[in-house]
């Protein structure tokens, strides 16, 4: 598995708008090729929705976004080429039913299916299997998923794994593709303080090889580029006899959105009309990735909780 270079993502002014309000509005961001990105906020806050379309999963309807020079909301595609989901709740759930080798498998054959040039598929089949049990071997290793510690090894269920376990086998299947932007959802989520950290020091060993890692979670580590999609806090120190506000360390970059239930509405701070029902791209399939830079002004669309339903089509 090839260490890509990683992709620069920046936004600015990025909103997603549905029938039921806005998902998230307002983002900025400039970060670096392998960049460790935090998106951090609350539940509800619109983290798996800017996850989704940083990721070319979902249609933003305000500003734009640019991902490795590909701008958003017209080059989704082409976005979806380069970005890799790993774990994502509703969107590319592990399956339940399969051993582990049987899931790693599974995700090697789409791999070469959607994102390998067509004269791999003319390899002998020999070659197929060695060079795939070869990408295997190595994203396994990059995710620090050690198949000897499992209780019955590579025949391990996946319903059986422990949550970082799990955490670590979505890692190396997304990195099969040797992605430039590698993005996860929840991922302090049912993590022990321990697990936490462990989690975090797998995502910076990733961006130290050169991906871009963008991961949603609750409470962001000091060393990451924070993205915040909860509302601003207010400046306490204001306040008359207020005692002064914690500092964040100088060097660390924090960027701020707000969030579907604490923005106002964007007619009222003369913010250019959204399309109200703007959604997911619904051309988000392996299969017509060709087709999709050019549909994305006619895609049907859902609210902002449906849509994540939607992108797990992608």
């Amino acid at each position: 598995m090839d260490s890509p270079h990683g992709a620069a993502v920046k936004a600015e002014d990025f909103g997603l708008k549905g029938p039921r309000g806005w998902a998230f509005r307002g983002i900025g961001i400039d970060a670096a090729p392998g960049s460790l990105i935090a998106v951090e906020g609350p539940s509800g806050s619109g983290r798996t929705c800017l996850l989704l379309a940083l990721t070319g999963r979902m249609k933003p309807t305000q500003g734009h976004a640019e991902i490795d020079q590909h701008r958003l909301p017209k080059k989704m595609a082409a976005v979806r080429r380069i970005a890799a989901l790993a774990h994502v709740p509703g969107v590319n759930d592990l399956d339940q039913a399969l051993t582990v080798a049987e899931q790693l498998r599974e995700g090697a054959l789409l791999q070469r299916r959607y994102d390998a040039p067509v004269r791999a598929l003319l390899r002998p089949r020999a070659e197929r299997r060695a060079r795939a049990a070869a990408r295997i071997d190595e994203a396994l290793a990059a995710a620090g998923l050690d198949l000897g510690t499992l209780p019955k090894g590579e025949r391990t269920s996946v319903r059986d794994l422990e949550r970082l376990e799990a955490v670590r086998l979505s890692v190396a299947i997304a990195l099969l593709g040797s992605p430039r932007l590698l993005a996860l959802d929840d991922l302090d989520l049912k993590l022990s303080d321990t697990e936490r950290t462990e989690a975090w020091a797998l995502l910076r060993s990733i961006a130290a090889r050169g991906t871009t890692v963008l991961a949603a979670c609750s409470e962001a580590p000091a060393d990451a580029v924070v993205l915040r999609t909860g509302p601003k806090e207010p400046d306490a120190s204001e306040a008359p006899g207020a005692p002064e506000a914690p500092q964040e360390p100088a060097d660390r970059k924090i960027t701020w959105g707000t969030s579907a239930k604490s923005a106002p509405e964007a007619e009222d701070e003369g913010a250019p009309e959204a399309d109200a029902d703007a959604g997911p791209d619904t051309d988000a399939t392996a299969g017509n990735d060709g087709d999709a830079d050019t549909d994305t002004e006619n895609d049907d669309t859902k609210g902002a909780d449906d849509e994540v339903a939607e992108a797990g089509r992608a």
